[in-house]
C-alpha cells in the first residue's frame, strides 16, 4: 500500500468526507473580508478526555473538537467502561478513579498521536487488567519507544506485539512504582506529557528527568496547566529539565476548553494570501498553545496583526515579503503551512529546525518539497526543513500523503492559483472535519470531485 493511499479504517464516523476522491480550490476576485470560530483545540481536548476517565466524579468538558483523533479517544474510554455522554460540543464523563470498569479489551486509536501517548500510561497506573493498542497504518509507523521505556521504569508492564518500540502494544496493568526516570524530549513532546499524565497514580513521588532539548514546550505548559487544574501537584524548573509529581488522585471538573490555534492559522492563511481582513473571534491571544506564533511569522511576511481580548485579527499586505530564515522547532506544525504561501513572497524564505516532523503522519519535510516541486516552484530540502523561492505555481493535482496539515496547507495554495486540487482531502478530518466547510462560509468557492 503506498503512501498515497487512505487509511480509511482511520476515519471516524464523525466525518463526512469518506467518499471525496479530491477537492478544488477556486482563487478569489476579491480579498477576503471575514470573521469567524474555529473549533475546539485537539490538544486540549484529548489530554481532557483522559484526565476526566482517571478523575474521581463526573466531569464536564465544553468546546471539545470533533474529529476523528477525538472520537477514537473516547471510543477507547468507553470500551474501557467510562461512561461518557456528548452533546454537540460537550461532554459528560463519569471518571473511574484510576481503576478502569472493564478489565482487558482491544482498543483500536486510528491516527490519533494524542491518544497513543496519552493513554498507555493510563492504562499501566491501574491495579489489574490486561489491554492491546492497535493502530492506523501510519500511526504504527511514528515511534513509541522512549515513552514505553520510561513507563517500564516506573513499573508499567508494557509490550510491543510487533515492532519494537511501536504500536500495536500489550499494556498490563499493576501499578506504577514511581522513582525516578529519564526521558528523551527531542523527538516528541507528547512522550513526556504522556509520562506526566500517569505520573500522579504512581504509589510513590516520580522524578522526572528530560534527557535533552524538548521540541515545543508550550504543549508540556498545556499538560501542567490540565493536571493541576485536575488536582494534581507537579514542581518542575524553569527550564522544563526536571519534574516531581507527588502522588494523587484526580479530582472531576467543569472546563470550557480553547479553540484550536492551529485551524486558526489556516484562515489567518487566507488573510495572508489574498490581502484581505480575517479575524478569529473565539481563540485567547494568551493560550499557551504554540502555533499561535504563526502570526508572528505572517507580520514578518507584512501582514498586520491586532489582538482583541479574546480574537486575533491578521490583515494581509499588497505583497507578501520574504527575505528571512525562521525556527519553527516550538510550532512545527505550520511549517507546512508556511511552505505554502511561501511562493507568493518577494524573497526566498527558509524553515529550519523541524526534522522532527519527518516522523509524523506524513514525512513532512518530504512532502513539502515535493508537492512544491509539483507546483513547479523551485526549493530544496534539508534535513531539518527546507527553503522555498519566489515562484508562480502551476495547476498540480497534489497528493495529501493521508496527513490533514499536507491537505489543509496546500489546499490554500488554490486561492492564487487556478487548477490546485488536493486528493484525498478526507483527511482532515483527523482534526478539521469541517475544514471546508468553514472555507465555504467565509466565501471560497471549494469543488468536489
Amino acid at each position: 500500500m503506498s503512501e498515497h493511499t487512505p487509511d480509511l479504517k482511520a476515519r471516524s464516523p464523525w466525518s463526512n468526507l469518506h467518499n471525496l476522491t479530491s477537492i478544488e480550490i477556486h482563487p478569489l476576485d476579491t480579498p477576503i473580508e471575514t470573521e469567524l470560530q474555529v473549533p475546539g483545540s485537539k490538544s486540549f481536548t484529548n489530554r481532557a478526555l483522559i484526565l476526566a476517565a482517571l478523575a474521581a466524579g463526573t466531569s464536564n468538558l465544553q468546546g471539545i473538537l470533533k474529529s476523528d483523533d477525538s472520537y477514537w479517544c473516547i471510543d477507547s474510554l468507553k470500551k474501557l467502561g467510562i461512561r461518557i455522554e456528548v452533546k454537540g460540543n460537550s461532554v459528560r464523563i463519569e471518571g473511574s478513579g484510576g481503576q478502569w470498569p472493564h478489565q482487558s479489551g482491544k482498543l483500536y486509536i486510528g491516527a490519533s498521536g494524542t491518544t497513543a501517548r496519552f493513554l498507555p500510561g493510563a492504562l499501566a497506573a491501574a491495579e489489574t487488567g490486561q489491554w492491546t493498542i492497535d493502530a492506523s497504518r501510519s500511526m504504527t509507523k511514528r515511534p513509541l519507544g522512549p515513552l514505553l521505556d520510561a513507563l517500564n521504569a516506573i513499573g508499567a508492564e508494557i509490550k510491543t506485539t510487533n515492532k519494537p518500540g511501536y504500536l500495536p502494544i500489550t499494556v498490563e496493568a499493576r501499578g506504577l512504582q514511581g522513582g525516578d526516570v529519564s526521558i528523551s524530549g527531542s523527538i516528541s513532546s507528547q512522550f513526556l506529557s504522556g509520562l506526566l499524565l500517569a505520573s500522579p497514580y504512581a504509589k510513590n513521588q516520580v522524578t522526572i528527568h528530560v534527557t535533552d532539548p524538548i521540541v515545543q514546550h508550550a504543549y508540556i505548559h498545556i499538560t501542567l496547566d490540565l493536571m493541576q487544574q485536575f488536582g494534581a501537584e507537579v514542581h518542575h524548573d524553569d527550564n522544563l529539565t526536571t519534574f516531581t509529581i507527588l502522588p494523587a488522585q484526580y479530582q472531576a471538573q467543569s472546563l470550557a476548553l480553547e479553540a484550536d490555534a492551529s485551524t486558526a492559522s489556516y484562515f489567518f492563511a487566507v488573510a495572508a494570501l489574498t490581502g484581505g481582513t480575517v479575524t478569529v473571534t473565539n481563540l485567547n491571544p494568551n493560550t499557551h498553545q504554540p502555533d499561535v506564533k504563526f502570526v508572528g511569522v505572517l507580520e514578518k511576511m507584512g501582514c498586520r496583526v491586532r489582538y482583541g481580548e479574546h480574537s486575533i485579527t491578521v490583515e494581509g499586505p499588497a505583497q507578501l515579503r520574504g527575505g528571512f530564515s525562521v525556527s519553527f522547532r516550538e510550532f512545527s506544525d505550520q511549517a507546512l503551512t508556511l511552505a505554502a504561501i511561501a511562493p507568493f513572497a518577494d524573497g526566498i524564505i527558509e524553515v529550519r529546525e523541524v526534522e522532527h516532523i519527518r516522523k509524523h503522519e506524513s514525512d513532512r519535510v518530504q512532502a513539502a518539497v515535493a508537492n512544491l516541486r509539483r507546483l513547479g516552484v523551485q526549493c530544496e530540502e534539508h534535513q531539518d526543513g527546507f527553503t522555498v523561492h519566489p515562484g508562480r505555481p502551476q495547476a498540480a493535482r497534489l497528493p495529501s500523503y493521508d496527513d490533514h496539515r499536507v491537505a489543509m496547507s496546500f489546499a490554500l495554495v488554490g486561492l492564487r492559483t487556478e487548477g490546485i486540487e488536493v486528493l484525498d482531502p478526507g483527511c482532515v478530518s483527523k482534526t478539521c472535519p469541517t475544514y471546508f466547510d468553514l472555507l465555504r462560509e467565509i466565501g471560497i468557492r471549494v469543488t468536489e470531485k
